[in-house]
Parts: structure tokens; C-alpha cells; sequence
């Protein structure tokens, strides 16, 4: 209900052919930078706090820039990055533009290689200073070096300590900046090995240059750095003399795909981004593995090899349930089977009366979810009017074997997603009045007080829109009964992949499960899991157990789902309100190529994501009740 910030978006192009190719076969030069464009727009949804992109220009003479970068702020930072770059072209003459052998030689961003990326922030910090891509420059083209990232790594102090001990000096604990500069530390030593090798072979000068630029090894680079990394990520970078890379954490928690033809190499976060930029089939894209690494050369030869070993295998789910775009092929199967599998509890939830019920969807990502609902209710009422209609052995009158094949589930709009209201006003009372108004309903859409209402969305995480808006509005139709369906599980712990998701006390579930606990006289659980996870703080993470699950252990699902019902449901709504929840073996089931599932299960692939739930609960106790 209430819109979670995506994980962060990464697109690149390289073009493998001269400028002169594309002016000639599409018309301009600027071919790369337009994909590039595309490929961010088609992945807003991704990172709407910051964007921005990097473009290396092999062709550059000494003396002239070859690395350029633009970043900018807000929802609009796409749309100011690139006018920013075009600025760069207003005042040359159309002969000139069109020219691109200038171009290539002389114009700002005029180049073969491009990056971009969009960013939500998954620390809690902001500020151009924190948008990607990062730089670190050199004089040196091959020392040059830019990346941006989709990822969080939950051991940012580690990293750290394994870069200072070597003596550097970082001036920002982000993980993108500590990765920038142990990444740049590794290109550094590389290429100073490279050097070394060229004197050995008589080389001078010039030709060192160029011997290190034609044998940097990037795949060493990421092999010296990425074994201290523990968290999900696809990591792609640049350098200034042409290399491109990409790599993929090796739980494969997060998403990355890569196409390439005789013109262009790209790469992106969600498949159908690559499909529709360039037209082409799904299945002409390829899926990087977990741990891969992919390089483009110099010279644009593609290599794919295997930095670290696969470990246990934890796609996220959570990208099929609701980060990623629902256009791609398998996540619209996925997400229509999450809505399909979840008839039954439905039904219960109804108790079983559905010719009195209506079905909507909460606007915008649970509309494919609500298709799989009515194909299940569909499939269900058809099996319902084959048994009656056998059971009379083919002696039905006509008019109730019309009546029987009449008979349907009842569908409407009744949630629309108004126009996002500007929180100007920063008094507490007024802008939660403004955020109750997000959405409106369609009046006289049911019968009041004869119809129940049936509303599906994707996920249920802190639950502060259902309280201060949804139910309240949905309550206005009069319904006899409102059922609030998540296509997704309990969301009962923290992401640290990815999403600025830390605190314990933002889930309803948890806040559900801590209320339980001090209704029925267990509160002395909660500090006793508190002095578990206080007993093993000092612990290598890679020992560490998620004991936080012991709280959840106490209850079913199902008290859980109550009690969170009871907690979201304002005093004045009249009608009987009830929470559907899909489960965990029903997500499993729907998405089986996506096993990563620790939002609700607590299962967390790798020490760092234990460690940090750890953290967190410790965090919770102290804050909560030693405080008071």
C-alpha cells in the first residue's frame, strides 16, 4: 500500500561499431546516448531519488577530456541529466553535428562507452554527493575509473578496515566510495604490474601506455576485491581507456541481463528494458549468473568469467512480487499465479459467499496479481457449474442451466490512485489528512450493506497507508465485510540488500507478533531472544543465528494476520475487516526460480544479513523498553 523504495536501477551501452556507423544507419551518432535514455526511462520505477551517467570517449587526444559525467537530484533527474548533456551541442551549427568524426574527436559525451544508473537510496543518505556513478580520476587513462551499482553491502566496516590496512585513507564511509577505492587501489597495482611487464620487454614511453591499456586484466581487479563482499549487488564500471565490466553477487540476489549484437553490447536490471530498446526477444537475452563477472575489452571482445564460486542460491523474490516491472514475461506469470493461488483463503475469509462479494485492486502494481485472482475464481466456479450440472444427469431445466452458467464473480474499479498531494504542510495532523487522500473510491460500486469487499495489492510492510487511508475510504462504500488480500507473505523482517528497510519497528508483522507476545504474558520472550542476540554479538557473523524467528514461532500465521487486522482498523469502521496473506509455500510455488525469500522467512543468504537483523533487534529492545 504504502510505496517501498525500489532497489536501484543500472543500465550500459557499448558500441561496438565507429560513430560513423550509427550516423549512417540510424540517422546520428548520439544512437548510444538515446539508448541510454530509453533504458533509464524504462526503469524509473527503479530510483527516483537521484540519476546519473558516464560516458568514455576512446577516441579523445591528449589533452582533451575523455571521461564525462553528469548527476542530478529528485524525479526529474533524468530528464535535467540529459538536457544537461545536450546543452553541450545548442550552440554547433547541424553540418558540424551531424559530422561524427568531430564528433567523436571533440564533442563532450560523444562517445563508445555509456553508463547510467538510478538511485534510491539505501542507506537513509542523500545528496548529490551519494548519486551515482562514482569517479575517480587519473591522468593515466587505464587509473580511471567509474562505477555505479544496484546493491547494499552489509559489511561496509569490513571493507574499510581491508582497504585502511593497506594505508589508504578513504574520505567517506559509503559503500560506494569504499568500493571506488579498493576497486581503484586493485586497477592501481594492475596496472603497475603491467607496467613493469612492458619495461622488462624493452618498451618505452608511449608504448608502455598502450601495452597496459591492450592487457589490463579486470577480472584480477574484482577477484582482489570482491571475496570481502557480503551483500547483493550488480556492480558495472568503466574505465578510461575503454574497459567495461559488470558482475553479479554470488547468491544472485540481485538481477542483471545483458544482450549483444555486431553494433552494441548493453546491459541492464530487468530484461524487458534490453527488449524494447532494441527490439528484440527475450530469449535472445542472457541472464548473468551469480558470482560472474562480464568485460568488454578495448577492442569490444565479450568475456564472461567466474570471479567467485556460486553459493547458496537466493534470487529475491521480492523483485518478482513488486520491485520489477510487471512487462517481463515471467514476472507477468509469476505475479498473475500469486493471485490464482490464493482462492482458497479467500473463500474462507468470505465465508464462502462470493455472489454477495465485489473484487478490486489496490492501484498500480497489484493489477496483474488481481487477473490471477479472477482466473482462479473463474476456474473455481466453473468446476462448481460442471459438478451441479452433472449431478442432475442431464435432465436440467433450460432456465437454471442458464442461471448456473450466469453465474460470476463481480469485478469493479474501486480504488483509484489520485494525484500524489504535495505535503507542503508540515503540522502532524494536516499531512496525515493530506496522505489519507492518496486514494479515492468509486462511489455506489457495490450494494452497502449486502456486498463484501475483496482488495488485492502486492504487500503489506508497515501498513500506515491501510490505517490512515484505504480502510477508512473503502469504508465509505458501506461494505458488509472488507477483505484486504497481499499477494506477497507476512513482510516480518528487514531487507539489507537493497532497500532502506533497518528498523525492526517498521513492520506491522513484527509490531503484530511483539503485541501478541504482551497480550498472552510472554514479554519475557522478547528480552530473552534480546539476551541471545546480545550473547553472540561478538561473534564472526558467519556464526551468528537469526533468533528474532523465535518470536514468530509462538504464533500461526493466522493470529498474527488478527492481530495485525486489529492494529490497522481505525475505531469508526463499521465493517468486519479481514487480512489474506499469501504464504510462504505459495510464493515458492508461484516464483520457483526465485528462492530468495528472507523478507518473510528471515532466511538470509549470506553472515552479513544475519549479523544486521541481529543489530537490528538489539537496536529495537534498547530503544523500546530500556529507554522508557
Amino acid at each position: 500500500m504504502e510505496p517501498l523504495k525500489h532497489e536501484c536501477g543500472v543500465a550500459m551501452v557499448r558500441l561496438l561499431k565507429p560513430l560513423e556507423h550509427y550516423q549512417q544507419k540510424y540517422g546520428s551518432w548520439m544512437y548510444g546516448l538515446n539508448k541510454l535514455y530509453l533504458m533509464m526511462e524504462k526503469q524509473h520505477n527503479r530510483g527516483q531519488e537521484g540519476a546519473g551517467l558516464a560516458c568514455v570517449k576512446m577516441r579523445a587526444a591528449p589533452g582533451q577530456e575523455f571521461m564525462f559525467r553528469e548527476r542530478a537530484l529528485g524525479v526529474n533527474a533524468i530528464k535535467e541529466i540529459f538536457a544537461s548533456v545536450h546543452q553541450n551541442f545548442k550552440d554547433i551549427s547541424p553540418s558540424e553535428l551531424n559530422d561524427a568524426d568531430l564528433a567523436g574527436r571533440h564533442f563532450p559525451f560523444a562517445g563508445e562507452l555509456y553508463m547510467g544508473h538510478l538511485r534510491y537510496s539505501t542507506t537513509g543518505k542523500s545528496g548529490l554527493s551519494y548519486v551515482h556513478p562514482f569517479l575517480r580520476r587519473n591522468n593515466w587513462r587505464a587509473k580511471n575509473l567509474c562505477i555505479c551499482a544496484n546493491f547494499n553491502m552489509t559489511n561496509v566496516d569490513e571493507i574499510f578496515d581491508h582497504i585502511a590496512v593497506k594505508g589508504q585513507h578513504p574520505r567517506m564511509i559509503s559503500d560506494t566510495y569504499i568500493l571506488l577505492e579498493q576497486l581503484g587501489h586493485r586497477l592501481d597495482r594492475e596496472s603497475e604490474r603491467l607496467f613493469r611487464e612492458a619495461v622488462d620487454r624493452g618498451l618505452q614511453h608511449s608504448d608502455i601506455t598502450a601495452y597496459i591499456e591492450d592487457n589490463i586484466d579486470l577480472a584480477h581487479v574484482l577477484e582482489g576485491s570482491a571475496h570481502v563482499w557480503d551483500g547483493g549487488y550488480v556492480l558495472c564500471g568503466v574505465t578510461g581507456s575503454g574497459e567495461m565490466f559488470c558482475m553479479r553477487d554470488p547468491w544472485g540476489i540481485r538481477p542483471a541481463f545483458w544482450y549483444m549484437d555486431d553494433e552494441v553490447f548493453t546491459m541492464a536490471s530487468e530484461r524487458p528494458v534490453i527488449q524494447t530498446t532494441f527490439n528484440v526477444e527475450a530469449d535472445d537475452i542472457h541472464e548473468l549468473a551469480p558470482g560472474q563477472g562480464l568485460f568488454v575489452s578495448k577492442d569490444g571482445k565479450l568475456t564472461v568469467r567466474q570471479i567467485i564460486e556460486p553459493k547458496k542460491y537466493a534470487p529475491c523474490s521480492f523483485e518478482r512480487v513488486y520491485f520489477s516491472r510487471g512487462s517481463d514475461r515471467d514476472i507477468y506469470r509469476e505475479r498473475k499465479e500469486l493471485g490464482r493461488t490464493l482462492v482458497n483463503p479467500i473463500l474462507k475469509a468470505l465465508d464462502g459467499d462470493i455472489d454477495n462479494a465485489v473484487f478490486s485492486y489496490i492501484p498500480n502494481t497489484a493489477e496483474v496479481a488481481f487477473y490471477g485472482m479472477v482466473q482462479g475464481f473463474n476456474e473455481y466456479l466453473n468446476a462448481r457449474k460442471a459438478a451441479e450440472i452433472a449431478r442432475w444427469g442431464g435432465h436440467l431445466p433450460a432456465e437454471r442451466v442458464s442461471e448456473i452458467l450466469s453465474r460470476r464473480i463481480r469485478t469493479e474499479k474501486v480504488a483509484i490512485k489520485d494525484i500524489k498531494l504535495r505535503t507542503f504542510i508540515s503540522e502532524g495532523n494536516s499531512r496525515n489528512d493530506l496522505a489519507a487522500h492518496v486514494y479515492d473510491i468509486t462511489y455506489g460500486s457495490l450494494r452497502p450493506g449486502i456486498d463484501s469487499l475483496v482488495v488485492i495489492d502486492d504487500s503489506i510492510v508497515r501498513g500506515t497507508t491501510l490505517r490512515e487511508s484505504i480502510i477508512r475510504i473503502l469504508d465509505r462504500l458501506h461494505p458488509k465485510r472488507i477483505v484486504i488480500v497481499s499477494s506477497s507473505p507476512q513482510v516480518r523482517y528487514p531487507d539489507y540488500y537493497g532497500i532502506d528497510m533497518s528498523r525492526m519497528d517498521e513492520f506491522i508483522s513484527f509490531r503484530a507478533a511483539v503485541a501478541l507476545a504482551e497480550d498472552r504474558g510472554l514479554a519475557h520472550v522478547l528480552t530473552d531472544i534480546y539476551e541471545k542476540c546480545k550473547a553472540q554479538a561478538r561473534l564472526p557473523k558467519e556464526e551468528m543465528v537469526n533468533h528474532v524467528k523465535e518470536l514468530y514461532d509462538l504464533f500461526t500465521d493466522e493470529e498474527i494476520s488478527a492481530k495485525t487486522v486489529e492494529m490497522l482498523t481505525p475505531p469508526e469502521v463499521k465493517a468486519d475487516v479481514r487480512i489474506v496473506y499469501q504464504t510462504l509455500d505459495g510464493l515458492h510455488r508461484s516464483c520457483p526460480d526465485h528462492p530468495g525469500d528472507w523478507y518473510f522467512s528471515g532466511d538470509y543468504p549470506t553472515p552479513g544479513g544475519v549479523r544486521r537483523i541481529n543489530e537490528a533487534y538489539i537496536n529495537y529492545i534498547e530503544e523500546t523498553y530500556f529507554k522508557k
